[in-house]
């Protein structure tokens, strides 16, 4: 009648306004897609790099210097033979890789610790794969011209012109000394300008550590918008977890029909059956055998009650009323229970009765 308004509430039903749920993250974060600024990360290695050029950086220096010159007191005054150049290259490398091994360590430990603060302990393949679909230029023409793109390139310009300000600052603040450093002597200046680098490294990764808040927070917010759901996306997730709520009721149901089917068959096996008289039934079996006690077979109220004890009638199971115990019993044993020492008594005198009118009867 009206389609339009059938049109509107599918259109609602499937707009992503709904948060994810824990199943929707769990299986987005194995895919690798987790909330992540790489910001941090650079930020932590440039601070991490600079800490370390600061902590090593004479050692460094007085390592360069002795390489220097064993370069030109050593190596040049060498004959010059395969096997020479050989020895004189891996010594190179050697020295080389003691100088720049520690940073390298330094900057992959910085990257992961940066990594391990976002998001924790992840390794996921599947980012890494290759996609076909990333060579499509229709997509990438997309990618290139979309809102995201245009909010990295203004980030970006941002970055430039906050570390650039600082930095350039830092130099301007030094322009004296930048000016005399040729009339230094080679340790001098040497020293100066690896002071002057380390602050600059550590200047600029604090600034853009700053700014990585915001871009971890912007990322943040662009996750959480990305993997929401819409309201059928809930429902269908919630199917295939825990089942269709309209076939989990039929099988219930079909439970329920088939434990009554159990019952009511035993009840042609049961003693007595216990009435309220109208309202409660519950039929009692003594097996020395099987049980000390006696014990319930069956039980019910209302219409089962009524159904019990038409059986009882067909199968001449005695019926007794007594409405207090058909109370309590229905109330404190369930199938297959033994009847409570409070009521041994009671059940034992109504037994007994029941057994003295079929021995009669017999």
């Amino acid at each position: 009648m009206y389609p339009h308004l059938k049109l509107d509430l599918q259109f609602f039903a499937g707009e992503k306004t709904e948060k994810a749920t824990p199943k929707k993250r769990q299986e987005t974060r194995k895919k690798g897609q987790v909330a992540k600024s790489s910001d941090v990360n650079t930020a932590f290695v440039l601070i991490g790099v600079f800490l370390c050029f600061f902590a090593i950086g004479p050692w460094m220096k007085q390592h360069i210097m002795n390489l220097f010159k064993q370069s030109f007191q050593v190596y040049m005054l060498q004959e010059v033979t395969i096997d020479g150049v050989h020895l004189i290259f891996m010594d190179i490398l050697l020295q080389l890789v003691l100088v720049i091994g520690p940073i390298m360590l330094v900057a992959v430990l910085s990257a992961f610790i940066g990594n391990y603060m976002q998001v924790g302990p992840l390794f996921s393949s599947e980012a890494i794969q290759i996609k076909l679909n990333k060579l499509d230029p229709i997509q990438g023409f997309k990618r290139i011209y979309s809102i995201r793109a245009i909010v990295e390139l203004v980030k970006s310009m941002l970055k430039i012109v906050f570390v650039g300000l600082i930095t350039f600052s830092l130099l301007w603040l030094s322009m004296e000394e930048l000016l005399v450093l040729s009339q230094k002597d080679v340790h001098a200046a040497l020293s100066f300008l690896g002071s002057l680098t380390v602050r600059m490294g550590l200047i600029a990764g604090a600034a853009l550590l700053f700014l990585s808040v915001f871009d971890y927070l912007y990322q943040k917010y662009d996750y959480e918008k990305n993997i929401r759901m819409s309201k059928n996306d809930v429902k269908d997730e919630y199917k295939k977890t825990e089942g269709d709520p309209l076939i989990k009721s039929k099988i219930k149901q079909k439970q329920r029909e088939m434990a009554m089917q159990r019952m009511m068959s035993d009840v042609p096996k049961a003693d007595v059956i216990i009435t309220n008289p109208t309202h409660y039934a519950v039929a009692l079996k003594y097996d020395e055998g099987k049980m000390d006690a006696p014990y319930v077979i069956a039980k019910g109220v209302d219409f089962v009650a009524l159904k019990i004890k038409g059986i009882a009638i067909e199968h001449d199971v005695a019926t007794v009323e007594n409405r207090p115990l058909a109370r309590a019993l229905y109330a404190q044993a369930e199938i297959g229970d033994p009847v409570p020492e409070e009521f041994f008594a009671a059940v034992a005198e109504i037994l007994a009765y029941v057994y003295q009118l079929n021995n009669k009867v017999n």
